[in-house]
């Protein structure tokens, strides 16, 4: 004989089910707004950490690959490989070199033509100097060269840009620079040693930094500057910091590396360990 109670169960999960049903159709269009508002909200959310992971981390890992890249084939090119550091003078400094280094013509976009050393930034530091300062060499090339500015070595201003906090950090850094850092530049007929003298914070719009003579417009140039701008603050984009530097001096290839800088060149011919 079948229990009473178990033959109304079927009948009673059936009301149950649509007294439920009945509820969510009494929900309101506020009601109803609301949720797909949380719903879109919470996606939101999801989509914006997944955007920040990708600009802080992933780009930085795409950038330091290609910029690797891009310095493999450089040396590829350069026909002479540095011997070893130059000998010093008795006073502990570098030997002089000529008055007036040899100049690169202006490279092509997206033309890596050498490299930057900044010892201050790490005694591994690296980066490629690359042609234009659009975002396909900013992005992936590391340090872009302003087109119609002055080239390593030459009188006047070269000047180049880099990012700060993504597309593998060039410049991240760029503020721990202190007056007397050097700063050495590579192309295929030597090193170029320049000397940081200061930086500062201007707005987006001040172009005059990359004049000739830097925030200068009108001056002519008698010194051979280097100019690095990148954005500030360092996750953020409102203003920029620039650092200002001075060549000192210049060898041949022939004559080897400067020494602060000889066992990262030489890792790049294959020498070092």
């Amino acid at each position: 004989m079948t229990d009473v109670k178990d033959a109304a169960a079927p009948t009673r999960r059936a009301a149950h089910g649509k007294a439920k049903a009945s509820e969510r159709r009494r929900r309101s269009p506020f009601q109803v707004i609301v949720q797909v508002f949380g719903e879109l909200l919470i996606t939101a959310g999801i989509v914006l950490l997944l955007f920040v992971a990708w600009e802080l981390w992933w780009t930085n890992i795409e950038s330091n690959q290609k910029q690797d890249e891009a310095l493999s084939s450089l040396f590829e090119e350069f026909e002479q490989a540095p011997a070893v550091p130059v000998p010093q003078n008795s006073d502990g400094g570098d030997s002089p070199e000529p008055a007036d280094p040899p100049v690169l013509d202006e490279p092509a976009e997206g033309e890596t033509f050498g490299v930057i050393y900044i010892p201050r930034f790490g005694e591994n530091h690296a980066r490629p100097l690359t042609g234009g300062v659009g975002l396909d060499v900013l992005d992936t090339l590391g340090l872009g060269h302003y087109p119609g500015t002055q080239m390593p070595g030459e009188v006047g201003n070269f000047a180049v840009a880099g990012h700060r906090q993504t597309h593998g950090q060039v410049l991240d850094l760029i503020h721990t620079l202190v007056p007397g850092d050097k700063i050495y530049i590579q192309t295929k007929d030597g090193f170029y040693t320049y000397v940081f003298r200061n930086n500062q914070i201007v707005m987006p719009d001040q172009v005059d930094v990359i004049a000739p003579v830097p925030t200068r417009p009108d001056a002519q140039p008698t010194e051979r500057f280097l100019t690095m701008t990148s954005c500030n603050p360092r996750f953020g984009a409102e203003e920029r910091i620039i650092a200002y530097a001075v060549m000192d001096s210049w060898q041949p290839a022939s004559e080897g590396p400067p020494k602060e800088i000889a066992e990262r060149v030489a890792e790049f011919y294959g020498k070092g360990g």
